[in-house]
């Protein structure tokens, strides 16, 4: 594997969140908030609170942007950690790429709020934006790790109840296997630093609570998903999740889903959260910005 000094950092930022096992949940979201928190937005991007069908959200949007095109933002945290102001840095920079406004939603987290609230606010915020004006074909879904499964989530509840789907999905190295299964969870153990077999076990459980994993709101990678609107996917090579990003693509394309696929070379985990301090954050960001723009023209 190899490391320009830029990734590098990245890699010892994440050693560092997992130097020292957090006692619990709480501290453990403590820990991580701290560390997401050097990465501030652009002193330009728009930052406000608003609440979406009663689920606490941020309104994150880069100057000069058009507010009728619209990303609704899932993010990551194994659906028990982080925020979307964890994710502002992100979000602002993928509302300045595409060129649309961005909702960060802020759903329920696990142990507290178990299988299905996450699915559930985050239909909830669909839904708001559906019926505050936004027609669908100017609507984005895009998540990471976590969020990135929610967005496969809202768009098979979308489907399944009848309401219109939105113009496209992006996901970054989105987590859609809550059974863990992916073969990667083995084979790039030694090159992931953040993402453990272990961990990542442990939270699956810990959100569903007893529940099917294979339910298809749970883990898309076990869901038809014939019907679906055009999906980007970004992974990194080095990471335990890579089997997820694979076995979704090869799925999608079996069901006829219009994909466009990319792994990136030496990445890790949602590296585009890194962007500011990582040129291939800033890269990919760009090319799911491109991919937005084309499915919003």
């Amino acid at each position: 594997m190899a490391t320009s000094p830029e990734l590098s950092r990245v890699i010892g930022l994440m050693k560092a969140i997992r130097a020292k096992p957090p006692a619990d949940i709480h501290e453990a979201r403590t820990v991580l908030d701290q560390a997401f928190a050097e990465f501030k937005p652009s002193s330009d991007v728009t930052v406000f609170e608003i609440d979406a069908g009663a689920v606490p959200c941020q309104w994150i949007t880069a100057p000069d942007t058009p507010q009728d095109r619209l990303i609704i933002y899932f993010h990551g945290g194994a659906y028990a950690a982080c925020s979307p102001t964890t994710h502002q840095d992100l979000i602002g920079r993928l509302s300045r790429a595409s060129g649309a406004a961005a909702l960060g939603v802020d759903y329920r987290l696990a142990p507290e709020h178990l299988f299905p609230a996450a699915v559930d606010d985050s239909i909830a915020a669909y839904n708001w934006a559906l019926s505050h004006g936004f027609e669908p074909s100017n609507i984005v879904l895009a998540g990471d790790s976590a969020g990135g499964g929610l967005v496969l989530s809202v768009l098979l509840a979308a489907r399944d109840s009848g309401i219109d789907l939105p113009a496209a999905g992006v996901c970054f190295s989105p987590w859609v296997d809550l059974e863990c299964s992916g073969a990667s969870m083995a084979t790039n153990d030694h090159l992931d630093d953040f993402i453990k077999y272990g961990g990542l076990s442990a939270r699956a459980e810990s959100y569903l609570g007893g529940a099917d994993p294979k339910h298809p709101w749970a883990s898309a990678l076990y869901a038809d998903l014939r019907g679906l609107p055009p999906l980007l996917v970004h992974v990194g090579s080095a990471e335990t999740l890579l089997d997820d990003s694979t076995r979704l693509v090869a799925s999608a394309e079996r069901a006829g889903v219009d994909i466009t696929f990319k792994i990136w070379e030496d990445m890790v985990h949602v590296w585009q959260a890194f962007a500011s301090i990582l040129p291939e954050g800033q890269e990919s960001i760009e090319e799911a910005g491109a991919f937005i723009r084309k499915k919003l023209a």
